[in-house]
């Protein structure tokens, strides 16, 4: 059998769980054959990580003006897309008119236009786009899809979605570049794709309309000002503002982060230590938001990003009795230490209440590895054998589209204070 060959662009926080993988336990299947970014110490140190860490050869780099160098002179089959989100669109259009597949990281893009970009792309070339959302594959969630798809409670009529982003990894989006709406279209977007996916997912339908509210209401400069904060500071690295903060991240304390960062902010000027209490901010912390789908089921979520533990609690109502699911995670900060932790499972149960009946506990195995166990089964989906999957987990673009498009409508709505039909921002292929 022959291997699959990849390239990688962007070689930021995201990066390692995907090259990491074609280099360790696919390297039968898979190859990786270069990497591509806009820093050239990064690609570097990326370099040393393969070396070091998983006695890889090194492959070769090229800078982002090289991207079509890169494919012309390697011929990959497949793109691995985990840059900045607002740059996502670029490199997954440019590598199908190449004539390559692409495997992106979350978000597939950031607003209506790039979606609709990516899917006229797609149509135009004929190319695959797989999007890696690796919260389907944990066992806890492909359970609850399960319970409804078997018709546990019947048809599902709403739906309650709470979800929690403790102070150590909520904090961690308002520190980078994710803080700057234009580069990742808010948390509504960048993370709540996540979870929109699952409710699609889940009872297998599509949003049709979206009414939300947002604020900043906790992180940012004036919000602390309140609260009487008098110690403020641009980035934390080396400042003794910072020191007493319980926020702020240092990069020079953590051998990696120093690498991929610190050392690296010499030719782009990126700083990953902001402090969440600065100014130019402008994406919100506190989130609602309101759906209906065309299955005419209700969902009402919300998302918090400086909370006192890592979760969320789920309910489906439905014809026949209701489902509620309750989650512990581990809490993280991105590139901080081992990947393994990012979302992996502290605890987690599924109560089944049929409309006539006893009450019970579903039963479901867990899995180790990040996003509740879903990671190492996402993994071995894309850089594996194929496996039958009676549950369809293997999301492409349409699936990208319909998750980030709630997100999307969600922000138009926040910002115009109207409910957003979801059909009229992106123009969907027939059939």
């Amino acid at each position: 059998m022959s291997k699959k060959t990849y390239v990688l662009v962007g070689t930021g926080g995201r990066a390692e769980f995907f090259y990491g993988a074609i280099a360790s336990q696919f390297r039968e299947t898979s190859e990786l054959l270069a990497f591509c970014d806009i820093n050239t110490v990064r690609m570097d140190y990326s370099n040393r990580i393969l070396k070091e860490k998983y006695d890889y050869p090194q492959v070769k780099t090229y800078t982002s003006e090289r991207f079509d160098d890169m494919i012309r002179e390697l011929k990959p089959d497949c793109v691995i897309v985990t840059s900045v989100d607002r740059t996502h669109h670029v490199y997954i259009i440019r590598a199908m008119e190449l004539g390559c597949d692409v495997i992106t990281e979350k978000p597939m893009t950031t607003d209506a236009a790039k979606c609709q970009e990516i899917i006229d792309a797609v149509e135009r070339t004929g190319r695959n786009v797989r999007v890696s959302f690796n919260y389907r594959y944990a066992p806890h969630h492909t359970k609850i899809r399960e319970l409804i798809e078997d018709g546990t409670i019947g048809d599902v009529t709403s739906v309650h979605f709470e979800w929690l982003l403790n102070t150590k990894h909520g904090a961690d989006y308002f520190r980078r570049w994710h803080r700057d709406k234009r580069n990742g279209g808010g948390l509504l977007v960048h993370k709540s794709t996540h979870h929109f996916d699952l409710v699609n997912f889940w009872i297998g339908s599509q949003p049709e309309t979206v009414f939300a509210m947002g604020d900043l209401l906790f992180y940012g400069r004036e919000n602390a000002e309140k609260r009487g904060v008098t110690k403020f500071y641009d980035r934390a690295t080396g400042n003794p503002n910072a020191q007493d903060d319980p926020f702020a991240l240092t990069l020079d304390d953590n051998e990696h982060l120093k690498a991929m960062y610190l050392d690296a902010e010499v030719e782009d000027g990126y700083r990953r230590d902001q402090s969440v209490f600065g100014d130019g901010i402008s994406i919100e912390d506190t989130m609602s938001v309101t759906v209906r789908y065309k299955s005419r089921a209700l969902l009402t979520y919300s998302l918090n990003a400086y909370l006192p533990w890592e979760g969320y609690r789920i309910a489906f109502n439905g014809t026949k009795g209701r489902i509620e699911a309750n989650v512990v995670e581990q809490s993280y900060v991105n590139s901080g230490g081992d990947k393994a932790l990012e979302g992996a499972l502290q605890g987690a149960n599924i109560l089944v209440f049929p409309m006539f009946g006893e009450a019970y506990k579903a039963e479901f195995e867990e899995a180790e590895g990040g996003h509740g166990g879903g990671d190492p089964v996402l993994l071995n989906d894309l850089f594996g054998e194929p496996v039958e999957d009676r549950f369809n987990r293997a999301a492409n673009h349409i699936d990208g589209a319909r998750s980030i498009l709630t997100g999307i409508a969600a922000n138009i709505s926040i910002a115009q204070g109207r409910a957003v039909k979801v059909d009229e921002l992106v123009r969907m292929p027939r059939g």
